[in-house]
């Protein structure tokens, strides 16, 4: 079956048309709440920050031992599958369906990661394949608002820096089928709760496996602030470097790229223009040389019986999209990177 290449919606024609009538796609909070979103917004990236000098500072002292990369490595793909496999794929996208308590827990290893709770993350996401590329993207390289953007400028602002622009996706518009999910609704309430048991556990595993204090200390460094900083790292790559440096073998809208550099670390992820050609795919590994274990951990629930109508496209829709970007790639001149 040929997927389209929109943006995936719970809710009927006529509520959508309601939608895009009454509800604006952005909302600007008051100066007090943008405040202290802002602070929380530096905090979320400040922090683990110290966490990737204290890991360096650790390991020049120390050096770092097996529970350490251990725990860093268990945490770090527990985060990035609640990320990729859960925010992405399930929640944005609808790629495939699993039962309550699967949800449940890739929304919360999700929100391990510090990313923001699953409404606004799946906003935020939904927005951008609206407008990838074009004004009303919330993290393009290439605009901001009116303006161009130029290299430098770009990157910084698809990477991190539209964290901190004033105006907000509005969930209204782009979360109404999540905002409905009383399930959803409750882990976004309770979001940092997540996030400080995301710190908590492998600060407690490194007690109990090492029964030392520095133990606690290691375990909350290298599973909790390091993995918490590269994790994001991966992500907001996606957002910059995904939209200007790879290769782009189907035809899409915008300027998505795949980046086989980063599949590893995002667990497919960085097959990027793969998932803009076709947004609804469960599977970003469309060849037999691309690794994509996001998609191996959906089979694996679909094998135990806890995964269903997983969306892969057809043989005829990809050999579609290869033509068309082969035809575009003639005719088009590089992008500015």
């Amino acid at each position: 079956m040929l997927l389209e290449s929109e943006v995936d919606r719970s809710y009927t024609v006529a509520e959508e048309a309601k939608v895009k009538r009454e509800i604006p796609h952005t909302i600007i909070p008051r100066p007090t709440q943008l405040k202290q979103e802002r602070i929380i917004f530096g905090a979320s990236t400040i922090v683990p920050f110290l966490g990737l000098i204290l890991a360096i500072a650790l390991t020049w002292y120390s050096g770092a031992s097996m529970v350490d990369w251990g725990l860093f490595l268990g945490m770090a793909i527990i985060s990035i599958l609640g990320i990729e496999v859960g925010f992405h794929r399930l929640f944005s996208h609808g790629a495939f369906q699993t039962t309550e308590p699967v949800r449940a827990i890739l929304a919360i290893a999700g929100c391990m990661a510090l990313q923001g709770p699953v409404t606004y993350w799946a906003s935020n996401h939904r927005r951008h394949h609206a407008y990838s590329d074009r004004l009303g993207d919330p993290h393009s390289p290439y605009v901001k608002n009116n303006e161009s953007l130029g290299l430098l400028a770009g990157l910084w602002h698809s990477h991190i820096g539209w964290i901190f622009d004033s105006e907000r996706t509005c969930p209204g518009r782009y979360g109404r089928d999540i905002l409905k999910d009383a399930m959803l609704a409750k882990i976004d309430r309770h979001y940092f709760i997540w996030v400080l048991l995301g710190l908590a556990i492998p600060a407690i595993l490194g007690g109990l496996l090492t029964w030392t204090w520095m133990g606690i200390f290691h375990g909350l460094v290298w599973g909790g602030l390091l993995r918490i900083f590269l994790v994001q790292q991966g992500t907001y790559a996606i957002n910059s470097f995904c939209h200007a440096i790879g290769t782009r073998p189907f035809q899409s809208r915008d300027n998505s790229c795949n980046n086989l550099w980063l599949t590893l670390p995002t667990l497919g992820g960085s097959l990027h223009n793969t998932h803009h050609a076709f947004p609804n795919t469960a599977v970003n590994a469309l060849f037999w040389w691309q690794i994509d274990p996001g998609a191996w951990f959906i089979r694996a629930l679909e094998f135990l019986g806890l995964a269903w109508d997983i969306k892969v496209p057809s043989a005829e829709a990809i050999l579609l999209r290869r033509r068309k970007g082969a035809i575009a790639a003639k005719n088009t001149a590089p992008n500015k990177f």
